[in-house]
């Protein structure tokens, strides 16, 4: 995937939004823990202050008495987080062992008879502590004595609960949005195999396989499919009048044509040959454009319709080797066809005898003696093969005729305009055309379906 692909965008968008909602969610459930957290402790707070006030006395001697401390064993152990401590404004003051030399320094407030108040202090060794206190009235000396009672915790234990979940957590989250952002690979992975449906489609089209695209997508796609399919019936309107234009007007100078052969054949029966050569050499090459436009409106309208096609190639080869043997050219040449009787050729018929019968024509043009016509199959693919033991041409002008956007009958010399028909033919059934130079010395012209790359 690159970054302009679709697939990566949406995963890592997918991938963008669980990582933000993960983190908020962890941030949200941390801030929860700790309320919660702290709401546990602060009811633990209140009934160990209940405990508290439940067994504070007043002495025979006016001091305050403890008659029964809080159960929590912590109170007992110094400095062990937990703390309580009872007093008044007179000095009298009981305190937990477990604030040792130290004391509670309360805030400076007057809870209400039964108010029970909430405060963040400092405690010993710099602790931050969470306290919670309440005024109690003891007659002492047959007098009303407000008493302040308050119990202590250190916020160190929110705290490190609060990291230890986080830790937990983190963890958790790690494995949710692990799983969340496979989940959401193989979603947008699924969502879209329909347009990989459609592409392989598209690709069917232009290889012929098919014309359409199938109706069966989802209804987010099927907008998409119906337009391509209208863009496609209205294509094969175009090139259908296309065609018929270009089959009618080859077919109007059929006729003006035949006219001027035959003018010539007059001129020629009066003695002027020179000026019927001329004629004939013009009607001539205007005939081969004709023949060569007749071949491409039938191949823009049959070549690739979709059926499945084949034509046997030992039988095709022998009749137009038949042919040209029967010309004056090719009675002096030997041909070799190396063909087995199986083999066979996924192209039209009439389409396949084009092609080969103007690479023949052109082999026996420039050969000196011998034609040989072969197959070949390797990791390039299958090919057929027409060489000559004329004079050929180099590599170089090999690769140079064959290029993009030139064309074998704008050359002044060579394979005129047959091997351009041969070219239109094979491009219409996704074959290519080379030229090479041959062991017998002039040229070997292949033909075949191009391997396509991994």
């Amino acid at each position: 995937m690159t970054r302009h692909s679709l697939r990566l965008r949406l995963i890592a968008g997918g991938a963008a939004a669980i990582l933000i909602a993960l983190s908020i969610a962890g941030i949200a459930l941390t801030i929860l823990f700790e309320r919660h957290v702290t709401r546990t402790i602060a009811d633990d707070l209140d009934v160990s202050l209940k405990q508290l006030i439940a067994g504070v006395e007043a002495g025979p001697d006016g001091r305050l008495v403890l008659a029964r401390s809080p159960t929590d064993p912590r109170f007992a152990e110094p400095l062990s987080g937990l703390y309580w401590q009872v007093g008044d404004d007179h000095d009298r003051l009981l305190r937990s062992r477990s604030l040792w030399d130290d004391r509670l320094t309360v805030p400076i407030d007057q809870p209400g008879p039964g108010e029970i108040h909430h405060h963040d202090i400092a405690g010993p060794a710099g602790a931050r502590l969470s306290i919670v206190e309440r005024q109690v009235i003891l007659t002492i000396a047959g007098k009303p004595v407000p008493i302040r009672a308050a119990v202590a915790v250190d916020l160190a234990r929110v705290n490190a609960a609060g990291r230890a979940f986080a830790r937990d957590l983190m963890i958790a989250l790690g494995i949710l949005g692990a799983v969340l952002a496979l989940a959401t690979s193989v979603q947008v992975v699924l969502g879209l195999r329909p347009l990989g449906a459609l592409r392989d489609g598209i690709a069917d089209i232009r290889s012929g396989r098919r014309h359409r695209l199938p109706a069966a997508v989802p209804d987010e796609v099927r907008p998409l499919v119906e337009e391509v399919n209208a863009l496609l019936d209205a294509q094969a309107r175009e090139i259908e009048r296309s065609r018929d234009r270009a089959a009618d007007l080859a077919h109007g100078l059929k006729t003006p044509l035949a006219a001027l052969a035959a003018d010539a054949a007059r001129l020629r029966d009066r003695g002027e040959d020179k000026l019927a050569r001329d004629i004939e050499a013009v009607g001539s090459a205007m005939s081969r454009h004709v023949d060569r436009e007749l071949a491409r409106a039938r191949l823009r309208g049959d070549a690739r319709r979709g059926e499945s096609v084949t034509v046997d190639l030992a039988p095709l080869v022998r009749s137009l080797v038949t042919i040209q043997s029967r010309t004056p050219a090719g009675r002096r040449i030997a041909f070799d066809a190396q063909i087995a009787n199986y083999v066979s050729v996924p192209l039209d018929r009439a389409d396949l005898a084009e092609v080969l019968g103007n690479l023949l024509d052109n082999a026996v043009r420039h050969a000196r003696s011998r034609v040989r016509i072969g197959t070949a199959c390797d990791s390039d693919g299958f090919r057929i093969e027409i060489e000559d033991d004329g004079d050929g041409i180099d590599e170089a002008a090999c690769a140079t005729v064959l290029g993009r956007g030139i064309r074998l009958d704008q050359r002044g010399e060579g394979a005129g305009l047959g091997l351009a028909i041969v070219q239109d033919v094979l491009e219409a059934y996704g074959w290519t055309l080379q030229l090479t130079r041959s062991d017998l010395g002039g040229l070997k012209a292949s033909c075949g379906a191009a391997v396509a790359s991994a």
